[in-house]
């Protein structure tokens, strides 16, 4: 694990909400998105993923989606229309400038990847963790969920799922307000479209992990999709070294 993440640096939405990324490693550029509740440094560098993806030849760039870790968390809901993170997303690479890069995810992020590919993203390869094929074709399935956990803080029994992704918002200091904007946000991606994403794309879950559907079906439905189970569960494989393993075993090919 890594005790000192890289600063965060700064760029501008299309709407003006100041977002943060921060990158580690030299090479060919990568950028992966962290999940619902979490951040960049959570997602990607705590475990050591980032380091171990950044040790193959990568420049590893991790952006805190907006709500999230460093950057603005807006509550006005003119901040939360549906795709503005995916807006976001192509708003990051046109500020670095990336034109030859590879694209992914967790849970959220790898939502958002999905929706930045079937919104004219053409990275070489792409990442779906975390990430089942109802999670991409039926985005509102955990919207209940999860405005249940939003709108009921410090009432869930003790141990629940609830309970848990409580537990782990106060870790990652989230704001429940503005993060309750973050649902209005999700659009689907049919499966004609994801049946589309012809580019090599990896798909890596928790052997424990259904909560974004079925990652098998989803990697079936690539053109050039590949299955890779890790342990865990949604939220336990994100500290599991076999999740940035299997990301870096991906991109060295």
């Amino acid at each position: 694990m890594t005790n000192t993440p890289p600063p965060p640096q700064f760029f501008h939405g299309s709407d003006g909400v100041r977002l943060a990324w921060r990158e580690v490693g030299e090479g060919r550029p990568v950028v992966l998105i962290h999940g619902y509740f979490s951040d960049a440094w959570t997602n990607w560098l705590r475990y050591g993923h980032a380091a171990v993806i950044a040790a193959t030849g990568c420049r590893v760039i991790m952006p805190d989606l907006r709500a999230h870790g460093d950057s603005d968390r807006p509550h006005d809901p003119a901040a939360y229309v549906p795709d503005i993170l995916t807006r976001d997303g192509h708003a990051l690479i046109a500020h670095l400038g990336l034109t030859d890069y590879d694209l992914g995810g967790y849970s959220l992020g790898a939502r958002t990847a999905s929706r930045m590919l079937a919104t004219g993203a053409t990275p070489g390869r792409v990442i779906f963790a975390g990430m089942g094929l109802e999670g991409l074709t039926e985005t509102d399935r955990r919207v209940d969920h999860f405005r249940n956990i939003l709108t009921r803080l410090g009432e869930h029994r003790r141990g629940s799922p609830e309970w848990l992704a409580e537990a782990f918002l106060k870790t990652t200091g989230g704001d429940p307000a503005a993060l309750l904007g973050i649902l209005d946000t999700f659009a689907d991606t049919p499966l004609a479209t994801i049946r589309g994403f012809a580019m090599p794309a990896l798909v890596v879950a928790g052997m424990e992990d259904f909560d974004n559907g079925s990652a098998a079906a989803l990697a079936d439905a690539l053109p050039d999709g590949r299955f890779v189970e890790v342990p865990g569960g949604h939220m336990s494989s994100v500290a599991k070294p076999e999740l940035g393993q299997a990301i870096a075993a991906f991109l060295a090919t």
